[in-house]
């Protein structure tokens, strides 16, 4: 609701500016799954794997790799976070509650999962997303489709981004994973 105040208020493009010059990422305005706003202030600290997801793409069976590497790490300090998206082909056109079920039901998913957000640019992209993509980013650059990944230090910096095609168990990610999981 806040952010619907905001954008109504100052516009979808300052919204974006402002978040965009926002200390952090932890600093920018989310909504979890059930609609509660939140951010990635609670994972702090933490070495993050953001990913954006969708329950019908050729990627989607890509949570159950997801969901093994967030319980292999997390308590190393790994959190996965899922950001559901409907910008690919309409891949992702559930509600939140179908979200999660789907999720739990097929995949077990436990990793936290966020409201449906808009990953590629224009005015309606994310500041999220803008902060990972844009001019700023150390890997700028569109999210191409379903299951992008971003890797997030335990300070709060973009180490690493992969592509749809690289599974979260495969050999880059993990290592990635694990080099950012041991710099303290």
């Amino acid at each position: 609701m806040l952010i619907k105040t905001i954008i109504k208020t100052i516009g979808v493009g300052a919204l974006m500016a402002a978040t965009a010059s926002a200390a952090s990422l932890y600093d920018i305005p989310l909504k979890d799954i059930d609609g509660k706003a939140t951010s990635l202030k609670a994972y702090q600290g933490r070495v993050l794997l953001i990913v954006n997801v969708a329950s019908r793409c050729g990627y989607t069976p890509q949570y159950q790799p997801l969901e093994a590497v967030y319980r292999k790490y997390k308590d190393q300090g790994l959190v996965v976070l899922g950001f559901p998206s409907n910008d690919f082909g309409g891949q992702e056109p559930g509600t939140p509650e179908e979200i999660k079920s789907f999720c739990s039901g097929k995949y077990d998913v436990t990793f936290p999962l966020f409201e449906k957000l808009k990953v590629r640019g224009g005015p309606d992209q994310h500041p999220l997303y803008a902060a990972l993509t844009g001019k700023d980013s150390p890997f700028p650059g569109e999210v191409q489709w379903n299951f992008g990944k971003f890797l997030i230090s335990r300070d709060g910096k973009i180490v690493a981004r992969f592509p749809s095609a690289d599974r979260p168990d495969s050999p880059p990610v993990v290592k990635a994973i694990e080099t950012a999981l041991a710099a303290k």
